[in-house]
């Protein structure tokens, strides 16, 4: 970005000063440790306030400063726009650049795989076009503002990542951005500690529709019954896809190995795409991406070229390779049951040279469904196929008692989430090179710890 202070304060209805029209703001930060030369700085208030770190900001070369009311003002040596909540002022300075650009606006959701259906849709629209995306997982209230103002100037479409785990927050991204497109990739567990059940989660999910544009189009997963029910109500244009015969966009002939998935689409019956990952469910993230490039006139070529390179967000589903020579499938950003089960069978699917050694963390916000929930994930998890189970967290401890019947103790191990120093050591006495290993957890369980070691040579 690149806005002259005078414009943001008058964006803010802040009383501009005649020396802001020289002072020229070239990006925004919240944290002074990535600040650079010629931001506005946005100290927030949360479990520490940003307004403690004034000084850092203008050490680090900020030019300017919001600054949330209640806060002393005397110790601010720099332009400051004083407004009544500094994260409600980020967001407005977001919304009236984003009206400035004026770019396309694609905004994604799903119970799972939203980061890889971003990754896709800003790869096949970036055949045609300049495309800005969410940066790694920045998709809450502070992260959607901050990726719209991190567009270049000459922007022409922009794919949001959008998250939720309570009513009301898909509402208020979806008024910040107002999409021309939005897409809802599937209705999972995720959160359902928040929300009792799949319903009311289909109805969270279905708030991205609030913002929507009057002429503009929701694409969602046509398989999903709680969607297709409920798309009835809106006004807008929907497309739907998936792999039942009344969708729009239709997967065909899925054939998944352990580097990539390849298929065919109904529609173009004579084209076979391929994508750089494992597991069938992807191609179905593929179809999401496949029809928002189809919205776009992109051409199927363009599309398959597109999906066949695309850069795929770190720690979702990607192959390593680790100390000893074995095999690493990472997937610890996050974790809920309909993809744990997914990544699961993917995984005991895929080739090896050795043995199938599984890494499964807490599944976490599943409330009073957990236990369940965790011991469901025992269905997919054969001994014929997965040599040895490491289980590390609390809930997972369900799922522990559960295997009991199909592993020994020596191929079966549960650690606490605060023991992942015995837990390394466990697997790098068991890892031998041509192995293949599996980490999937729910973030908070910090399983990508454990990957780092893994992957050192002298861990521990």
């Amino acid at each position: 970005m690149k806005m002259r202070l005078a414009e943001i304060a008058k964006a803010l209805q802040v009383e501009p000063k005649e020396e802001w029209e020289e002072i020229v703001v070239t990006s925004v930060s919240f944290d002074t440790r990535s600040l650079e030369q010629g931001a506005l700085f946005i100290p927030l208030v949360a479990e520490h306030d940003g307004h403690d770190y004034i000084e850092n900001a203008i050490n680090s070369g900020a030019v300017a400063t919001l600054w949330q009311e209640g806060h002393d003002e005397s110790i601010v040596s720099i332009p400051k726009l004083v407004v009544p909540d500094s994260l409600q002022a980020l967001q407005k300075i977001a919304h009236y650049y984003l009206q400035k650009i004026n770019p396309k606006v694609v905004a994604i959701t799903g119970s799972n795989g939203k980061t890889t259906t971003k990754d896709m849709v800003a790869a096949i629209l970036g055949r045609r076009f300049n495309v800005q995306k969410t940066h790694d997982n920045f998709n809450n209230f502070i992260g959607v503002p901050m990726t719209v103002l991190s567009m270049e100037p000459n922007t022409e479409a922009l794919v949001i990542e959008m998250g939720m785990d309570h009513f009301g927050e898909l509402d208020k991204l979806s008024r910040l951005v107002e999409p021309d497109i939005a897409v809802i990739t599937m209705i999972g567990e995720a959160h359902i500690e928040f929300f009792g059940t799949r319903d009311k989660i289909a109805d969270a999910k279905m708030e991205i529709t609030h913002g929507l544009k009057e002429d503009g189009v929701l694409i969602y997963n046509g398989d999903e019954p709680l969607l297709v029910q409920r798309t009835k109500e809106i006004g807008q244009e929907t497309t739907t896809f998936g792999t039942s015969d009344n969708v729009n966009l239709r997967a065909l002939n899925v054939v998944s190995n352990d580097k990539e998935t390849s298929f065919r689409v109904a529609q173009w019956e004579n084209e076979n795409f391929v994508i750089p990952m494992i597991g069938s469910y992807n191609a179905t993230n593929a179809l999401a991406a496949l029809s928002v490039g189809e919205f776009f006139r992109i051409p199927v070529e363009e599309m398959k070229k597109a999906l066949r390179s695309f850069d795929l967000t770190k720690n979702r589903t990607q192959w390593l390779q680790g100390a000893k020579g074995e095999r690493i499938l990472s997937d610890v950003y996050n974790s809920n049951p309909s993809a744990a089960k997914l990544v699961i069978i993917a995984f005991s699917n895929s080739a090896t040279d050795g043995k199938r050694i599984a890494v499964i963390g807490d599944m976490l916000q599943l409330g009073d469904n957990s236990k369940e929930m965790h011991e469901n994930l025992a269905e997919v998890i054969d001994p014929d196929k997965i040599d040895s189970v490491y289980l590390c967290g609390e809930e997972v401890g369900y799922l522990a008692t559960k295997l009991a019947s199909k592993f020994d103790e020596e191929h079966l191990r549960l650690y606490k989430a605060t023991d992942k120093q015995n837990l390394v050591a466990a697997l790098q006495s068991k890892i031998s090179a041509g192995d293949s290993v599996l980490l999937k957890g729910s973030h908070g369980v910090h399983l990508e710890n454990v990957l780092e070691k893994l992957m050192l040579k002298n861990s521990f």
